[in-house]
């Protein structure tokens, strides 16, 4: 969709994913449950408005959280996994 500016650019499905780096389907389970709003063409496709997911990237902590590496101490094995996760002891 070239020539419309960078805020009513429209994606796929697919290029969401992509830039989340989930499935499809995921993004499809967002627009049901209201995360990301919809633009239903009369072919029955969907796009998504490029101001929209971007809001949404901004607003989601995914892409921010850092990894951090420890070491498990009930075995010696290496697990990454970011500062959110919580290993019970």
């Amino acid at each position: 969709m070239a020539g419309l500016p960078e805020a009513e650019r429209m994606l796929r499905p697919r290029e969401v994913a992509l830039l989340f780096k989930v499935d499809p389907k995921t993004v499809t389970r967002w627009a049901k449950t209201g995360r990301l709003t919809p633009i239903v063409l009369p072919s029955g496709h969907r796009r998504y408005r490029a101001a929209d997911v971007e809001a949404l990237m901004n607003s989601t902590s995914r892409r921010a959280r850092p990894v951090v590496q420890h070491q498990c101490p009930r075995c010696a094995t290496v697990l990454m996994c970011d500062s959110s996760t919580i290993i019970p002891e």
